[in-house]
């Protein structure tokens, strides 16, 4: 087996500087209220634990996981829950935190799944957009960068389980 060559897109410089502007922004919003952050495992769990360091107001943070079925190549937007919240979230400031949002398939489907639970709000950040990829239309609130359709790892999203320790986001080699 070839070794996989990684191209470095954004540097942990830039990841460190970016995390730091959501987490003020996400203090400035949330000012006198006690959000939950929900983690979508396992990408986000990097990206989140940073995330809540740089939140200066108090908050909550939970989990939930899923699986989408499909080929590797393409989501087919069927997904099944593997782990739900510990916590009730009604009536409550509700962040899901994202590592990446490429076709919205699998967002929407957690999205709709919580606002079934009646949040008092329910605000999306994501530290990557895929927007290319883009099936369905997320509002997300909260970006951290824009990046190109390419298969990314790193900074907890990974291939193959690998990759997840990278301090910084790479594009995969695609050649063959």
């Amino acid at each position: 087996m070839e070794k996989t060559k990684l191209k470095k897109i954004i540097p942990k410089w830039k990841i460190k500087v970016k995390v730091r502007q959501l987490g003020k922004r996400i203090t400035k919003d949330y000012k006198d209220k006690n959000p939950i952050l929900v983690g979508i495992l396992k990408g986000s769990f990097v990206f989140l634990s940073d995330l809540i360091r740089e939140i200066k107001i108090p908050h909550e943070v939970d989990f939930i996981s899923v699986v989408s079925y499909g080929s590797e190549k393409k989501a087919s937007g069927v997904v099944r829950l593997l782990k739900d919240l510990s916590s009730n979230i009604e009536e409550r400031d509700v962040i899901i935190v994202e590592d990446i949002v490429d076709t919205g398939l699998t967002l929407n489907y957690i999205r709709e799944n919580l606002l079934t639970r009646k949040p008092k709000s329910l605000e999306i950040v994501t530290l990557l957009d895929k927007r290319e990829k883009r099936k369905v239309k997320i509002p997300i609130k909260h970006i951290g960068f824009q990046v190109p359709d390419s298969f990314v790892v790193g900074y907890g999203l990974d291939f193959g389980e690998n990759y997840r320790n990278l301090p910084y986001i790479a594009k995969m080699d695609e050649r063959k």
